[in-house]
């Protein structure tokens, strides 16, 4: 038998998942009962808004996404900000949390770290938050995290799993494979022909770079010194030209001198 707790951590691991963020608790002991035999390392905070922020770091450093356990409830209530900033700044989180029993969810009877609606809390800070009620569409639910993560505006993604579920036998699920991930989304070759045309005509062209454009930096480099194009980096895209490169633009586009330098150019990319 291969509990539903050990198949999503060698789910993750099939995945390219190396390390997970969390606190263990009595709702998550399962999950933990998988880390133990797996090669995935486990890093302990002390506090899960901890946990979150560590998560965050991870995936702006390794381009992956972060991944947490955490318990229902209050563990849930504390990662929200973490949560809250990784969303604001697009980096893809993956936070897998308990609930309670299936019956028990939203009952008001008590139940250990019971809240009236968990999904809807986490629904404010992540792209999607899903409840897994079987095993059988736990994979489904991982790939369209996944899928965000790789070909869309990474964001968070919260799923919540009973904590009766995580002992279910998973054997019907299979071994644990790769998911197929979706190209990220390109330019059509028209458009980029047309925006070379432009790129040609400009005389005062201007690079607005934001978080998201991090792993391009190299190409950013290399277009910005064809075109003698200053870049205006947001605060998330410090550093993807050197601080002292003379075409760089540490600055806040929000402000008085952003707001001149824009105006002045004749072509923004």
């Amino acid at each position: 038998m291969t509990s539903f707790a050990s198949w999503i951590v060698q789910m993750l691991a099939a995945n390219g998942v190396d390390t997970v963020f969390g606190i263990p608790g009595v709702h998550t002991v399962e999950l933990y009962r998988g880390l133990a035999g797996s090669s995935i390392r486990h890093v302990t905070a002390r506090h899960e808004q901890g946990a979150g922020f560590m998560a965050d770091g991870y995936a702006r450093v390794s381009g992956r996404p972060g991944v947490c356990f955490i318990i229902t409830g209050p563990g849930l209530t504390n990662i929200a900000t973490a949560m809250g900033q990784a969303y604001g700044d697009s980096i893809p989180m993956l936070v897998i949390s308990t609930v309670n029993p299936a019956g028990s969810m939203g009952s008001g009877a008590g139940h250990l770290h019971e809240l009236p609606d968990q999904r809807q809390l986490m629904a404010q800070v992540s792209a999607f938050s899903h409840t897994v009620l079987t095993v059988e569409e736990f994979p489904t639910v991982l790939a369209r995290a996944f899928a965000i993560f790789a070909s869309a505006r990474p964001r968070p993604v919260h799923i919540e799993i009973p904590v009766d579920l995580l002992s279910v036998d998973a054997s019907c699920l299979g071994p644990a494979l790769a998911l197929p991930v979706p190209d990220r989304p390109a330019a059509a070759e028209a458009a980029l022909a047309a925006a070379a045309k432009e790129c040609a005509r400009a005389s005062r062209p201007l690079i607005i770079a934001g978080g998201g454009a991090t792993a391009a930096a190299d190409a950013i480099l290399a277009l910005a010194e064809r075109l003698d194009a200053p870049v205006l980096m947001t605060t998330n895209a410090r550093g993807i030209l050197a601080q002292d490169h003379p075409l760089a633009l540490p600055i806040w586009p929000g402000g008085d001198v952003g707001a001149s330098v824009m105006t002045a150019a004749d072509l923004i990319i």
